[in-house]
């Protein structure tokens, strides 16, 4: 079997389309994203030109110590990795970076959909308006150990007027809206946060994986027809569905690559860090395109020798693992009310989407079209990003490109609302 690694992320560069060629620096603003996982910390410096357009200027990763199923759990090791991730960067970039937006997951991070209404006397809609009906649709009783990170509008409607993207300049009775609010745990949210000001950098805002990684995967037309994005990582999956332009739902699982690993390890009874490589250069989704003579040698623990095992029995064990994660993330599509309005399929992407033949056994349990993809939509040193790992990182700079023109008043800045918050609670 080919390397892993070399064929499914030689595979996922095709779908990066035209790459445009690296412009000269210094014409553009700078924005760095921070994807803090279980596994790695991954660090993407992007430049945004004035026509919207985005090239990769740095990257940088870190093996993360600190970190357990999307929550920190040792700052100290987070800081060390983020820093060694983010000097990595910048050394590539040849620049300082003070301010980084950064990704979070988790099964503390939650999500839901709630309406706002409000009175608008045949008068016309103004940003005001939107801003109030928007803030009326966030006036939903959230957990006292909870904190809106996300208020994403979905849908406006004026009077019986539905499906309206935006209603500025428009005349009605009333104005309503459905949004999609996301909060996070205020202790894990803290911590992520402390974890990179003691590494030296400011937290322009903290967002969520799946709606990072949205902006580099999905196109406009896949997130009108109706898509499902599915972002297994090491410690977490994310999954997020889309329809008619907007997000419609989001949910987390505490399960990724991870599971696989420590599965191998005890399976085959072969320290951690041998099991991971033996995942990527010999694994598989699917046992039954394995044939059962091909053998291979196991690294064990302590002096003995190396045994020899049938491939097919690690991709076994594998296939039960990502079988089951895939199960459990259809069983919630399900059960969402989205499923029929999927129809563009679903987009694989995170690490473990470079295991082999995921999408064959992905397009058995969700019953329709799946592909993996790595970053889009940028430029520069595309090189350096053309794999599933980056997807977050990438994701997070091209959605800070848009965030800093674009400051949505109603939903404020998460970091100033968390200080309020902790401020509050003292």
């Amino acid at each position: 079997m080919e390397d892993l690694d070399i064929k499914e992320e030689t595979a996922a560069a095709e779908d990066v389309g035209e790459i445009r060629p690296l412009r000269e620096t210094g014409s553009g603003e700078l924005v760095a994203g921070l994807d803090i996982g279980t596994t790695k910390i991954c660090a993407v410096i992007g430049e945004v030109f004035p026509d919207g357009s985005v090239d990769i200027i740095g990257v940088g990763t870190a093996a993360s110590s600190g970190m357990k199923k999307g929550v920190v759990v040792n700052i100290e090791s987070t800081v060390r990795a983020i820093r060694q991730a983010m000097d990595s960067a910048s050394d590539m970039a040849g620049c300082d970076i003070e301010t980084v937006y950064v990704g979070i997951a988790g099964t503390h991070v939650k999500g839901f959909n709630s309406p706002g209404i409000i009175a608008i006397n045949n008068q016309q809609i103004r940003q005001r308006e939107i801003d109030a009906v928007i803030q009326a649709a966030q006036t939903v009783k959230v957990s006292d150990n909870q904190q809106i990170i996300h208020v994403l509008p979905q849908e406006y409607m004026v009077d019986d007027h539905t499906g309206i993207q935006n209603p500025l300049g428009m005349t009605g009775v009333r104005l309503a809206t459905n949004v999609h609010i996301v909060t996070a745990d205020v202790t894990s949210l803290h911590n992520l946060i402390t974890s990179c000001n003691r590494a030296g950098l400011n937290v322009a805002e903290v967002v969520l994986e799946s709606v990072a990684s949205s902006k580099a995967v999905l196109t406009p037309d896949e997130m009108e027809l109706g898509v499902a994005l599915l972002d297994i990582g090491g410690g977490t999956t994310d999954l997020a569905v889309f329809c008619n332009g907007t997000i419609k739902y989001t949910w987390e699982l505490a399960l990724g690559g991870n599971n696989l690993t420590n599965d191998l390890s005890v399976g085959l009874r072969t320290p951690l860090q041998e099991a991971e490589q033996l995942k990527y250069r010999y694994g598989s989704a699917l046992s039954s395109l394995i044939k059962e003579n091909h053998i291979i040698e196991v690294p064990t623990v302590g002096d003995r020798k190396a045994r020899k095992v049938s491939q097919k029995v690690l991709v076994e064990i594998l296939e039960a693992r990502i079988e089951e994660i895939l199960q459990v993330v259809n069983k919630k599509i399900c059960g969402s009310g989205y499923r029929n309005r999927i129809n563009a399929g679903m987009v694989i992407t995170g690490g473990t989407a470079l295991l082999a033949n995921i999408v064959e056994l992905a397009e058995q349990i969700f019953d329709m079209p799946v592909r993996v993809s790595c970053p889009q939509g940028v430029g520069g040193r595309v090189e350096d990003i053309e794999s599933p790992r980056c997807t977050t990182a990438v994701g997070l700079v091209l959605y800070g490109s848009t965030a800093r023109s674009v400051q949505p008043a109603e939903s404020g800045n998460v970091i100033t609302r968390l200080k309020n918050f902790l401020k509050n609670i003292i």
